[in-house]
């Protein structure tokens, strides 16, 4: 059903509860998400963002029971991605007259992903688009995190429809931000921002610095998932400055994977040694946890101990993904270390070396491996490897 954020301004977007895996099972929503578009009434009649192609005549719906659909004059496509865009398809069925308000960027991507030659109005930061007594301005905010992304504010109303930013994968029954659980909600939102714009975070500050000084009133942040803020509505904008400057909690993440269990022994030894010298510690076995959340503890910290045993002169397979996601997602100030076992070959702390390298992760001390399983002392000395990367850490 549709909600109404102030007057003549509607949600009429879709919840998805059941959801599991987004951006094609890359993603994990474990809180399912939302499809958030936004309707407005004024003497022109605007819906900024659609849904997710598969829940088109939902949106189509809800926005039936509060206008006559053929009323609209525009429809704001923020951005292309498929679960903002997708419901362009049907709706132009509808309301094929309508204009398409898109970025620069925008205008090649909204038409390479529908080939369809609709009304196009391209808009770059500054322009306006006057709806009657109120106007919509359009802020370009390239890389936030595609190259057409763009936000869209509204006069008058002062809210920020911000397409991708300040939003989070997250389903409730509520709307806003003081009908949920702010616990649950900064979780998938900090897990939001690891995954996903970490490697724009130099852009994140420049683009926060830029619309402060712009010193527009903002009574509402209203992104395309998630929660809309209308309770201190910038508080958001606060964390995305923090987390965009990446500071950590000087904590350890451990990530492993294990076949018969001694580089799992190792791992558990070094976990020891961190304890003693009183640094806070995961510990994670990719072969049971989830990429995206462990991703989101990498973030929150200081330094990374990840190990294998070798396997094909390689790596195990489980690990090779969350390797990538480091490199791809350009997290700053960490620090590491390898470990593992190994039989015959050894290559596997190498490789993780050299991932760390690719990564930018600097390597804080020489990796520990251990041949076949690991007698007590080779374990006494995987826990003085953790108590020497504590130390290393510290100083």
């Amino acid at each position: 059903m549709a909600v109404e954020l102030k007057d003549g301004v509607y949600w009429v977007g879709v919840v998805d509860w059941n959801i599991r895996k987004f951006h094609g099972h890359e993603y994990s929503t474990h809180r399912g998400t939302t499809y958030n578009a936004y309707l407005i009434i004024d003497e022109k009649i605007a819906l900024v963002d659609t849904v997710w192609g598969p829940y088109s005549q939902q949106l189509i719906e809800n926005i039936k029971k509060i206008i006559d659909i053929k009323k609209i004059d525009y429809v704001i496509a923020n951005h292309a991605e498929t679960d903002h865009s997708g419901g362009l398809p049907e709706l132009m069925k509808i309301i094929p007259d309508a204009t398409v308000v898109v970025s620069e960027k925008g205008n090649e991507s909204i038409f390479k992903h529908y080939h369809e030659k609709w009304n196009f109005k391209v808009v770059k930061s500054g322009d306006s688009i006057s709806l009657g007594k109120n106007n919509l301005v359009f802020v370009a905010a390239p890389m936030l995190h595609w190259p057409d992304s763009m936000f869209t504010y509204l006069t008058g109303k002062n809210i920020l429809m911000s397409n991708d930013a300040f939003g989070m994968h997250y389903a409730s029954s509520g709307r806003f931000n003081d009908e949920v659980d702010m616990i649950e909600v900064y979780q998938e939102a900090i897990k939001y921002y690891t995954n996903i714009l970490t490697p724009f975070s130099d852009l994140v500050i420049r683009k926060i610095d830029e619309f402060k000084k712009l010193n527009i009133p903002v009574d509402i942040i209203a992104p395309s998932h998630g929660i809309i803020w209308r309770k201190d509505p910038l508080q958001i904008v606060d964390k995305y400055y923090e987390w965009a400057t990446q500071k950590n909690d000087g904590s350890v993440v451990i990530i492993y994977d294990t076949m018969w269990n001694a580089t799992g022994k190792m791992a558990k030894s070094i976990s020891e040694g961190l304890e003693m010298e009183g640094v806070k510690f995961k510990l994670f076995n990719m072969a049971v946890h989830d990429r995206n959340d462990v991703l989101t503890e990498v973030f929150k910290s200081r330094g990374i101990l990840i190990g294998s045993p070798t396997m094909n002169n390689g790596l195990l397979p489980t690990l090779k993904p969350i390797l990538e996601d480091l490199k791809g997602l350009k997290f700053k100030n960490k620090v590491g270390a390898a470990f593992g076992s190994y039989g015959w070959s050894g290559e596997n702390v190498k490789l993780i070396e050299e991932n760390f390298e690719k990564a930018k992760i600097k390597k804080l001390q020489e990796g520990i491996k251990v041949k076949w399983q690991p007698t007590r002392e080779e374990l006494d000395k995987c826990v003085e490897f953790g108590r020497s990367f504590a130390k290393a850490l510290r100083s």
